[in-house]
């Protein structure tokens, strides 16, 4: 079969429209998925089990329901309800959602990863609780978990072309609705293919080099 080089240059521009979109979902998701992983890892540590349980069974739920039935329920059910947003920042908040029950484990992990002196000393300064934890124990916690953090950035880009079930016309969206309309499916396809495996390439570099400036 032979490459069209025509076709690459009449689907650039619904690139790099798809490529906008894509970015915009995995940079808005990853800061709602972090944000909220910290805030259940948070609150699943209050002594509270009234406080717990609830946290405990909202993840759990969605931790282990399939994201692609979440970005159904959140745009199909909630205008139901009346509850309606547009289809992007549906796709938004349930790729945020979903990874954050993920992003609250690797928290876990880095919090309870602090040495025990950690704490002590902070107790034996009567440091106040908020602040050892913002000044001690968080800046720690982190640090250690940016590396793990980066793989579910990656894995949050890998899943963005789940939200065209939701109409938004991201990467593979976009190559889509241009293979149906000009009947041409290697070039548009090939081209987004190699547009993730860029786009994964350059964010693991750069969260390499904030590991790096981290660990400094």
């Amino acid at each position: 079969m032979k490459w069209d080089w025509n076709a690459v240059g009449d689907f650039m521009p619904d690139f790099w429209r798809g490529l906008l979109v894509t970015l915009q979902a995995l940079a808005l998701g990853s800061l709602l998925s972090f944000t909220l992983g910290l805030v259940w890892t948070l609150l699943m540590r209050s002594p509270s089990r009234w406080v717990r349980w609830p946290v405990g069974v909202v993840t759990e739920f969605v931790r282990n329901t399939p994201l692609l039935v979440q970005l159904f329920f959140l745009f199909y059910v909630l205008p139901e309800w009346g509850l309606t947003f547009s289809a992007l920042a549906t796709g938004v908040f349930a790729i945020g959602l979903h990874y954050s029950t993920y992003t609250m484990q690797v928290y876990r992990a880095g919090i309870e990863a602090v040495p025990v002196g950690q704490w002590e000393a902070a107790t034996a300064l009567n440091l106040p609780r908020r602040r050892t934890w913002t000044a001690v124990i968080l800046p720690q916690a982190i640090r250690r978990v940016v590396p793990a953090l980066g793989n579910y950035v990656i894995s949050m880009l890998k899943d963005t072309p789940m939200l065209m079930v939701i109409t938004v016309l991201e990467m593979l969206g976009r190559a889509r609705l241009f293979s149906q309309q000009h009947f041409q499916f290697t070039e548009p396809l090939t081209v987004i293919g190699v547009a993730f495996i860029l786009v994964s390439y350059l964010a693991s570099l750069l969260l390499r080099a904030l590991e790096r400036r981290l660990v400094r």
